[in-house]
């Protein structure tokens, strides 16, 4: 959370959807089709809750205690989620991203973390937001700048919904075989599980009911596509008819579901928050899909969000 300023924001629109971007974070404030919000918005010039629709890079999701170990040299940076003693998000969420490009219907962004001790690389970050007659597309580009190989990874941090009814109503499908258990006080991986007789297990969709999901999912089944690439796909549906669908390519492997669980005052389940990762919680300590970006090389990442 950052202090109340002012924020440049660009609009596009193309077809029946209209979306609003920040320099903010990067951040995707608004996303609409036919006046309908398809995810939870925040407000301008505001505070970004809970992440809304920001760009998590270097790294998505948490490193246990900020501190990891990369090339035989040991790392730490700051813990922002204080209760869990970790490093969420990465470093390019504080920052007001420079407008690389904009037109009727697109918006394209970047910003370069400083180097630091705990994370002395020169990466370059990129997200181009697009909308067209199929929704929103959105890709991230990852340069390494500096002189030394250096770990990443990326996710996007939407809330989806699906439409005017509660979060529990809405049937939910996610094409996942796996999910990944976690320690219940810090969130921290143990092991992947099957979905199978689980509570987790969407592959069918159903209502979620008083589900409580803050995990990671992987063992995604992606379809085949027109060039092989292939696509998987999160479909949220309201019971009134209306719904939001989710779609990424294999980069991301995996895929985070989070049911914005808040305890009272705190607005609850407002949205579900569905992020593509490509790898999972704490991999700067595990490995597990860490890219290692050499120094020139670039990396790509995408997504959409779609009404249904």
């Amino acid at each position: 959370m950052t202090e109340n300023r002012s924020v440049s924001e660009f609009k596009i629109r193309a077809g029946e959807y209209t979306a609003v971007v920040t320099a903010q974070a990067g951040a995707l404030r608004e996303l609409r089709h036919r006046g309908r919000d398809l995810i939870v918005p925040f407000p301008e010039g505001g505070p970004i809750p809970d992440y809304r629709g920001i760009v998590a890079a270097p790294w998505p999701n948490r490193i246990a205690d900020g501190r990891y170990t990369f090339d035989g040299s040991e790392y730490e940076v700051p813990v922002n989620e204080t209760d869990r003693g970790c490093a969420l998000h990465g470093l390019a969420f504080p920052l007001d991203w420079d407008l690389e490009s904009r037109d009727e219907s697109s918006v394209t962004l970047s910003c370069t973390p400083q180097p630091r001790a705990g994370y002395p690389h020169e990466v370059r970050i990129v997200v181009e937001y697009r909308l067209a007659e199929d929704g929103l597309h959105s890709r991230v580009t990852a340069w390494n700048l500096g002189g030394s190989a250096a770990p990443y990874g990326v996710c996007p941090h939407p809330y989806l919904v699906a439409g005017p009814a509660p979060l529990d109503e809405w049937t939910l499908e996610i094409p996942a075989g796996r999910f990944l258990e976690v320690t219940p006080d810090r969130l921290l991986p143990k092991e992947t599980r099957s979905v199978e007789g689980h509570e987790f297990d969407f592959r069918t969709p159903r209502a979620i009911g008083a589900t409580e999901i803050d995990h990671a999912f992987t063992d995604i089944a992606f379809d085949e596509g027109t060039s092989g690439g292939g696509q998987a796909r999160v479909l949220v549906r309201d019971p009134g008819g209306t719904g939001v669908g989710m779609a990424w390519d294999r980069t991301c492997q995996w895929l985070q579901i989070h049911t914005a669980d808040k305890q009272p005052p705190a607005p609850n389940r407002l949205g579900l928050a569905v992020e593509p990762m490509t790898c999972p919680p704490d991999a700067f300590n595990s490995g597990v899909d860490l890219i290692r970006l050499e120094p020139g090389a670039t990396h790509e990442a995408s997504w959409s969000i779609f009404a249904t």
